[in-house]
């Protein structure tokens, strides 16, 4: 186990190389939310870890993401250090609404899951926080590093080569987070014995607006022109999705085009939808897709670098958040007692509750978009959303796959959660 940093980061001249070395008993790759939350549940047990991450931090803070947020993630963030804005602002939901055939019906979460609910907070605000909770603790957090390579993950004393400022660095460590999502240089190197995929035809139109959200939950609509969502950032702001074609481009929406659209897929007698400012405007494709395993050696992959979800279930955020919960716990124990039986089912509990996901989020697309024109399954899609509305089982199975599963935890020797 190495020795305590010395303030953001302690080098040494390698011996035989230009190279600068580092050390610290964790190595993170990717200051998403996964990386920076596994960050902070380590620094909270005393465990050293460096995180790196290729972007700027101005572009790591701008990027627009998820924002629903299941019990258990928020228990995490409050473990890594950054759950006290998340309270303050944070919009608590006990339900959400499911509009087709011109009705709106509410699902009441908190009523069908033992008082449950979701708490809607931006991704982009998760990350602002833990990265200042991160940089506030004065530990190191990397931007803007280049040439990353693992190396060793078969041994017991991994090692991740980088770039940073012009100076090569040569970080040694004993275990490394691969947090950096689908097209980082870590899911190549686990060579998983198997990969699944999905590709839907469709993709994700998404707006954030300067006016206050015209729904207080989230709507779910169905429409013969696609699906919609109405969904929020905060009580100023509203975060809008439009169904739109997978290789749809941007420019074909300009904003008049947009607000159209969403006034008529959601559109209700007596209610009005509010329009603003269009503040942020991309297109996001659909896809499914999951590694196994997400664990090869001492290189272990969370969060987007191991699967993906389509948005319409509010999984990734939530799914990547679980994984370094169950992954820090592991890390716990290794650096407490040596011991590895933590890690070394970390892929089956992990996968258990991603296949969850993967299944919710696949019946949610299905059940709320238009995936092609034959009326047959129209129809299908129409008695399903019947039978949501008008039975509690059904309601209910909803309800607790949409506020999340409890987190499939070990019990911890040494250190703390």
């Amino acid at each position: 186990m190495s020795g305590p940093l010395d303030g953001a980061q302690r080098a040494e001249p390698a011996r035989r190389s230009s190279a600068r070395r580092i050390r610290a008993q964790v190595a993170i790759i990717g200051a998403g939310p996964a990386g920076l939350a596994l960050a902070g549940l380590l620094a909270g047990a005393g465990i050293e870890s460096v995180v790196l991450e290729r972007q700027t931090r101005d572009h790591v803070e701008a990027r627009i993401r998820a924002g629903v947020l299941e019990p258990e993630t928020v228990e995490v963030l409050e473990a890594a250090g950054a759950g006290d804005r998340v309270h303050r602002e944070g919009m608590v939901h006990r339900g959400i609404r499911v509009q087709f055939a011109g009705e709106r019906h509410r699902v009441a979460l908190d009523e069908l899951t033992g008082g449950r609910h979701i708490v809607v907070y931006g991704q982009t605000e998760v990350v602002k926080d833990l990265i200042a909770a991160r940089i506030g603790a004065g530990l190191p957090l990397r931007f803007g590093v280049g040439d990353v390579t693992v190396e060793r993950i078969d041994t017991a004393a991994p090692l991740v080569r980088f770039s940073d400022g012009g100076d090569r660095f040569e970080l040694e460590c004993q275990a490394v987070a691969g947090c950096d999502g689908f097209h980082g240089v870590c899911r190549p190197a686990i060579a998983a014995s198997a990969t699944y995929s999905r590709e839907y035809p469709i993709g994700w139109l998404g707006i954030l607006a300067g006016v206050a959200p015209s729904s207080d939950e989230l709507v779910y609509a169905h429409h013969a022109r696609g699906f919609a969502l109405l969904s929020m950032r905060s009580r100023e702001l509203s975060r809008l999705y439009l169904q739109c074609r997978a290789d749809e481009r941007l420019e074909a929406w300009p904003d008049a085009r947009v607000w159209d659209e969403l006034q008529r897929r959601v559109a209700l007698d007596g209610w009005t939808l509010n329009e603003g400012a269009v503040l942020e405007k991309g297109i996001t494709g659909m896809r499914s897709f999951v590694t196994v395993p997400m664990q090869r050696g001492r290189l272990f992959l969370a969060g987007d670098s191991a699967h993906i979800v389509p948005p319409t279930g509010a999984k990734g955020l939530n799914l990547a958040v679980a994984d370094v919960a169950i992954l820090a716990e592991g890390l716990i124990e290794l650096f407490a007692t040596g011991s590895e039986r933590a890690l070394e089912d970390y892929s089956e509990r992990c996968l258990r509750r991603v296949w969850r996901a993967e299944h919710f989020s696949y019946w949610m697309t299905t059940l709320f978009h238009q995936l092609g024109d034959d009326p047959f399954d129209e129809q299908l899609r129409l008695s399903a959303l019947r039978y949501l509305v008008s039975s509690d089982a059904a309601a209910r199975s909803l309800a607790e796959n949409y506020v999340g599963l409890p987190i499939e935890r070990h019990e911890v020797v040494g250190g703390r959660r």
